[in-house]
């Protein structure tokens, strides 16, 4: 399995980045995806994630309102729409892929990161 992120880039605080991951080598639309991110000094954390139908998903508190996980399955692609960007949401984002079809499943393969910097 195969993730490519991207999308990531410098954004003043208060606005708007889409970012992207493609996925390959399995059925996509069998299995969850989610996005994670490492802040500088920080572990990494779950930002959201999705079903693999994309009928349901959950995020994190310090996101939720303001990014939307989304998927195509016909494009083997997920989407995090993050708005009402904060400069504390500066971080390297990764996507991920689950072992199952629930968003709740175990993330098993990785990214490489796309950074994403929000500035004051």
């Amino acid at each position: 399995v195969q993730l490519q992120a991207s999308g990531g880039g410098l954004v003043q605080a208060g606005g708007s980045l889409r970012l992207s991951c493609v996925a390959s080598g399995r059925t996509f639309s069998r299995y969850a995806m989610g996005w994670f991110r490492r802040a500088p000094g920080k572990e990494r954390e779950f930002v959201a994630a999705i079903q693999g139908s994309g009928g349901s998903s959950y995020y994190a508190d310090s996101v939720k309102g303001r990014f939307i996980i989304s998927r195509d399955n016909g494009k083997n692609t997920v989407y995090l729409q993050m708005n009402s960007l904060k400069p504390e949401d500066t971080a390297v984002y990764y996507c991920a892929g689950g072992g199952g079809s629930s968003w709740r499943s175990t993330f098993d393969y990785w990214g490489q990161g796309t950074l994403v910097t929000v500035s004051s």
